[in-house]
C-alpha cells in the first residue's frame, strides 16, 4: 500500500514537472519567434491544445509508468512518437480549424524544446549514473576483456557491462572477421582486427580475458577461432549455441568456459527425428543402466519422443532417482517407472519382462572402467556377459520388438577384459538374433563420450584446478570422441534401422591426441603448459592401448541412410562352441577362478591379455 502511494506521488510530481517544462517551451517558442503579436484567444487555444494533447500522449504511451533505472531507446522512441503526434495535431489545428497566427517555426521550436526537456526528465538517472561510473575510481581494477564477434550478442554484453555495477569487466577491444567493420565502434569500443589479429591485440590492449560471442557460428569455424585464442595465454569464455539460450536473450552469465567439444571441430550430427519417433512413439521402452551417463541421456531423448511408458532400470538407486526426478519435472505427463534391480538376477529380469512387456530395450548397463575390470575380471564377466545374456533371453521369450546393445570400440581386437566381455556380448546378440522370430537384436559400437562417468576430461579439469600435474598415460595415445547427446541420438537412429544381428558402428570423426587435449585445456584456462601446469606421462595402464579400432579385419562396412552410421558385416560364429564355453565361463566366474582372462580368450581369439594386471 505504501509503495502504491509512493508511485502515485511520483507520477503526480512528474506530471507537474512536465506541465511546467511544456509551458516554458511554449513561452520560449512564442516569444522567440513572434514577440510582437499579442496573446489572444486563438493563441491561448494553441497553448491549451498543446499542453493537454502532449500530456495525454505521454500518458497513453506509458511515460508516467516507467522505471527510471531501466529507461532505454524504447522510451526515447515513445517520446518521439508523442512529439510527432502533437506536431500533426498542430498542422490540423493551424490549417484546417482556426487559421491561427502561430507560425510553423513557432511549433517546431516548441516541439524541439518539449522533446529535449522530456528526455532530460526521463533519462536523468541514466546520465547521472554514467557520470558517476566514469568519474569514480573502482575499489578493484576491472578485468580488461576482448570480445570476439562484433554482432548482436556482443552488443548485448556491452550494454550489460555498461549498465551493471556488479560486473567487474572493462571491454577494451573487439574482434570480427568482417573486414568492413574494422575501425568502427560498438558502444564506444573499437573493432581492432580479425581473428588472425587476436594475439597481437591481446598484447597491445593488455587483455586479461577473452569472450567469444558467436552463438550461431559452426563448430569447425569456432574450433579454429578458439585455437587462435589459446595462443594468447588468456582465459577464454564462450557463449553456448543460440538454440541453448532461452528466448535468445544473452547475458554475461551465459558465458561458460571453453570445453573440449568446442575444439573437436565437428558440426552437430544430424538424425532423422521422424524415423526415431516412428518406432518409439506409443511404445513401452526399457533402458537398463538408465541412471548412467549414456543411459540417462537415452532416457532424456526417449522421453521427448512420446513413449507409451519409459522404464528406467538400474542397480544404483541414487543415479536412477536423479534422472527420474529430472524427467518428472520436465515431462509431467510421462508414464515413467523406475526399477532398482541387477541385470545379473535372472529371475528378476524375467519378472520385469513378464509384468511390463517392454517393446524396445536399450541395454546400457555394464561395468566399463578398464583398469578396475582388469583387477576384477570375474565381475566383468558376471555383469557384462551374463547380464546381457539374461536380458537377451528375456527379450526373445517375451517378444520384444527391438533390442539395442550398447557396445564399444574396445570390443575390437581387445587388450582388456572389459573390451573382451563386450565382444562376447556382441556375439550373444548376433547369435540369439539370428534365430529369434520376434526380436531384432542389434549392437551399436562407439568410442569415448565426452563428460561420461570416468571420462578423462573431468579428471583433467580437476587436476588443472588443483594446480597440476595433469596426467596422461602416453604422449601418443589417441581416442575417438563424441558428446553424449550426439552418441545417444545416433544410437536411437540405429535402432530404427534394426533388422536383426547387426553391429552398427558410429562415425566418431577424427581421432584426437589425449596429450593435445590436456595441453589445450591448460592453455584455455589462461595457463602455460610446462610452466604453470606440468603434463606428466605416467605410462599405459593395464589393458590400455595407444589407439582404438572400429572394425576387425574380417568385418566389412555397409552404409546406412545416415552417413555417420555404418554396419559391420557379421563374422560367422561357431554357435555350439559359444554356448558350451559360456556354460563353463559361468561356472568359473561364480567359482571365482583366477584364470578368467584365459577362459575368455577361448571365446575371443583376438583378445590380447595384458599380463601386467
Amino acid at each position: 500500500m505504501k509503495n502504491r502511494k509512493h508511485e502515485k506521488f511520483k507520477k503526480i510530481i512528474l506530471l507537474a514537472i512536465d506541465l511546467v517544462l511544456l509551458s516554458v517551451s511554449l513561452l520560449f517558442a512564442y516569444y522567440g519567434t513572434i514577440p510582437t503579436v499579442a496573446i489572444d484567444w486563438k493563441i491561448m487555444g494553441w497553448f491549451s491544445m498543446n499542453l493537454v494533447l502532449t500530456i495525454f500522449c505521454f500518458a497513453v504511451l506509458g511515460l508516467y509508468s516507467m522505471v527510471f533505472q531501466t529507461v532505454s531507446i524504447i522510451e526515447a522512441l515513445k517520446v518521439a512518437v508523442a512529439i510527432v503526434t502533437v506536431g500533426f495535431a498542430n498542422i490540423i489545428y493551424d490549417v484546417a480549424i482556426f487559421h491561427s497566427e502561430v507560425k510553423f517555426t513557432t511549433t517546431l521550436v516548441f516541439l524541439s524544446f518539449a522533446f529535449y526537456f522530456t528526455l532530460i526528465t526521463r533519462f536523468h538517472n541514466r546520465v547521472i549514473g554514467l557520470a558517476k561510473k566514469y568519474t569514480k575510481r573502482s575499489d578493484s581494477p576491472k578485468k580488461r576483456v576482448m570480445i570476439v564477434g562484433a554482432g548482436n550478442a556482443c552488443n548485448s554484453l556491452l550494454t550489460e557491462m555498461r549498465n551493471s555495477d556488479k560486473l567487474n569487466y572493462l571491454p577494451v577491444c573487439l574482434i570480427d572477421d568482417n573486414v568492413d567493420k574494422i575501425g568502427k565502434n560498438i558502444g564506444g569500443v573499437k573493432i581492432v582486427g580479425t581473428t588472425y589479429d587476436i594475439k597481437k591485440a591481446v598484447g597491445e590492449y593488455k587483455v586479461e580475458e577473452i569472450f567469444i560471442t558467436m552463438p550461431s557460428v559452426g563448430r569447425k569455424r569456432l574450433s579454429k577461432i578458439i585455437s587462435r585464442c589459446k595462443d594468447s595465454n588468456c582465459p577464454v569464455k564462450i557463449l553456448p549455441g543460440i538454440y541453448q539460450l532461452a528466448d535468445g536473450q544473452i547475458s554475461v552469465s551465459d558465458l561458460r568456459d571453453v570445453d573440449v567439444q568446442d575444439l573437436l571441430g565437428r558440426d552437430q550430427v544430424d538424425v532423422d527425428v521422424e524415423e526415431i519417433i516412428g518406432y518409439i512413439e506409443g511404445k513401452t521402452v526399457l533402458v537398463t543402466g538408465g541412471g548412467g551417463s549414456i543411459g540417462s541421456e537415452l532416457c532424456r531423448q526417449i522421453a521427448s519422443h512420446k513413449p507409451k511408458q519409459l522404464i528406467i532400470l538400474d542397480i544404483y538407486e541414487n543415479n536412477a532417482y536423479d534422472i527420474e526426478q529430472e524427467l518428472r519435472r520436465k515431462y509431467p505427463t510421462l508414464n515413467l517407472l523406475t526399477l532398482i534391480a541387477s541385470i545379473r538376477d535372472k529371475g528378476k529380469m524375467d519378472d520385469v519382462f513378464k509384468k511390463h512387456r517392454p517393446e524396445i530395450v536399450f541395454h546400457a548397463a555394464a561395468h566399463k572402467h578398464v583398469p578396475l575390470m582388469e583387477t576384477s575380471p570375474n565381475e566383468a564377466v558376471k555383469n557384462n556377459v551374463f547380464g546381457t545374456y539374461n536380458l537377451a533371453k528375456c527379450a526373445d521369450k517375451y517378444c520384444v520388438k527391438t533390442f539395442v546393445q550398447i557396445s564399444t570400440d574396445k570390443a575390437v581386437n581387445p587388450t582388456n577384459i572389459m573390451g573382451a566381455t563386450k565382444r562376447i556380448c556382441e556375439m550373444i546378440i548376433q547369435t540369439i538374433g539370428r534365430h529369434s522370430k520376434n526380436t531384432n537384436f542389434v549392437a551399436v559400437r562407439f568410442g569415448n563420450v565426452l563428460g561420461s562417468n570416468g571420462s578423462v576430461i573431468p579428471l583433467f579439469k580437476k587436476q588443472i584446478s588443483e594446480g597440476g600435474p595433469v596426467t596422461v598415460t602416453h604422449r601418443d595415445i589417441i581416442r575417438y570422441f563424441m558428446t553424449i547427446p550426439e552418441a545417444v541420438s545416433l544410437v536411437l537412429q540405429a535402432g530404427s534401422y534394426a533388422k536383426g544381428g547387426q553391429i552398427f558402428v558410429l562415425d566418431m570423426g577424427e581421432p584426437v591426441k589425449i596429450y593435445d587435449l590436456a595441453y589445450n585445456l591448460i592453455k584455455l584456462s589462461g595457463l602455460e603448459p610446462g610452466v604453470d601446469i606440468e603434463i606428466k606421462c605416467t605410462g599405459l595402464r593395464p589393458g590400455e592401448k595407444l589407439f582404438e579400432e572400429r572394425l576387425m579385419d574380417e568385418e566389412g562396412m555397409q552404409k546406412t541412410p545416415n552417413g555417420l552410421i555404418s554396419i559391420a558385416q557379421p563374422i560367422k560364429l561357431d554357435e555350439d562352441n559359444l554356448w558350451h564355453t559360456l556354460d563353463s565361463l559361468y561356472t568359473a566366474a561364480y567359482d571365482e577362478t583366477d584364470d578368467m582372462k584365459h577362459l575368455v580368450k577361448e571365446l575371443v581369439p583376438t583378445y590380447k591379455i595384458d599380463e601386467r594386471a
